[in-house]
């Protein structure tokens, strides 16, 4: 039976993706950053998911205004790159895990969450940039995805409550596959950051910080954080952290922490990581 073993969770800041894509990781501006990303990869290559579900939201690329699906799963074989305006970012094209996907999506809807269907998805550098912090520069990635889009860019979005029983229901769907699989889990975005507006530039590092800490010692706490909350306290782009309770309601309840990583600035976001396993894994 397929196994969820252990969850990231990650920022996904675009000019992360550019430092790698231009070889820039060990400026010194990036160098701080990129240093602590380094034992995850490390993990990555020595724990070898088969499988990752990625947790993200788009940026204009695959959905627009037009359509907003609260909830998508892509269920494609392959997912390429998307062009944000500058053409896609030579990274290897996603590779689906198409029967996966469709399992994960029939078992969602059964447990009445109401999933967008996708069966073509370009992927912009929400889901590639984790891909990169975690894996580097391959010329393949070294374990199939699936990816899992949350709207948390046009009101009314879903409440990190939905957002972690959304994540029990993965873990039951993931669980009841039939075939000898290891599934890691990651959550995306944040952390604290500010695109626009009379706080544009906005990092709440106590924020972010008392975050990290309460995906091991309070995640009620978490759950329930309300978007003025996050609004006020991290931000107009911080309630991204909502994905992040999904990655955790994939996970036990006493899952561990494994590492975690976190530098101010990244461009302009307070960047985090991440890497939570359950006990039994």
């Amino acid at each position: 039976m397929a196994k969820l073993f252990a969850g990231i969770g990650t920022s996904h800041v675009p000019p992360i993706g550019g430092a790698v894509d231009h070889d820039a990781t060990q400026t010194d501006y990036w160098k701080p950053l990129f240093d602590g990303y380094e034992p995850v990869k490390a993990w990555m290559e020595k724990e070898k998911p088969d499988v990752a579900i990625i947790v993200y939201n788009d940026h204009a690329s695959a959905f627009s205004l037009k359509l907003i699906p609260t909830f998508a799963i892509g269920v494609a074989d392959q997912f390429a790159p998307a062009d944000e305006g500058f053409g896609p970012r030579k990274v290897p094209v996603v590779q689906g895990h198409s029967k996966l996907a469709w399992h994960i999506a029939e078992s969602l809807i059964f447990d009445e969450f109401d999933m967008t269907i996708a069966n073509e998805l370009p992927v912009d550098h929400g889901l590639t940039v984790p891909l990169s912090i975690t894996c580097g520069k391959p010329e393949e990635w070294p374990c199939k995805v699936i990816p899992l889009c949350v709207n948390v860019i046009q009101y009314p979005s879903p409440t990190g409550n939905r957002c972690f029983n959304l994540g029990k229901a993965i873990r039951k769907a993931v669980e009841s596959f039939d075939e000898d699989i290891k599934v890691a889990i990651f959550g995306t975005g944040g952390m604290s950051h500010q695109l626009q507006g009379e706080r544009a530039g906005l990092v709440n590092p106590a924020f972010d910080k008392a975050f990290l800490d309460d995906l091991t010692n309070d995640v009620d706490r978490l759950i329930n954080i309300s978007h003025v909350e996050y609004l006020r306290e991290a931000g107009s782009e911080g309630a991204e952290l909502v994905m992040w309770m999904i990655m955790r309601g994939a996970l036990d309840d006493n899952a561990k922490e494994i590492y975690r990583h976190y530098h101010v600035p990244a461009s302009n976001t307070g960047a985090g990581i991440i890497v939570l396993e359950n006990e039994d894994k």
